[in-house]
């Protein structure tokens, strides 16, 4: 009996699994393409739909190394308790290199992003 119940959970957990991974491809998961020259991000406001982003920031001579921060609107950014951790890249931005953060799930709202490294202003990023 004790195998029986123990191979009906080892299928059910592959079943709730599989159902699981099949559900996370159903999800597009966009890209928010963003540059950064010296002082400033070239798209100083962005508009998208709700839905799972990954942000990819190009160092386009802005500095030795750059990055990238979101908030929700009216936060304040220089407290790293209100980023949205996700969002940011995976690893330094280097001199004309271009890296990717993790995927974001954004909801309507209006948020906020800059570079603390780059010292922007902080840009409007609009979730419709």
């Amino acid at each position: 009996m004790k195998k029986v119940i123990a191979i009906l959970v080892v299928v059910l957990a592959f079943a709730f699994q599989t159902n699981a991974q099949d559900n996370m491809k159903k999800e597009t998961v966009k890209t928010v393409a963003l540059e950064q020259t010296q002082g400033e991000f070239t798209q100083k406001e962005i508009k998208i739909s709700e839905g799972t982003y990954i942000f990819k920031v190009t160092n386009n001579n802005a500095a030795k190394e750059v990055g990238l921060v979101l908030i929700e609107n009216g936060k304040d950014g220089k407290n790293t308790e209100n980023h949205i951790k996700n969002a940011y890249v995976t690893q330094m931005v280097k001199q004309g290199k271009t890296e990717a953060s993790k995927p974001v799930t954004l909801k309507k709202g209006t948020y906020q992003y800059f570079c603390p490294f780059n010292k922007t202003p902080q840009y409007k990023l609009i979730v419709e």
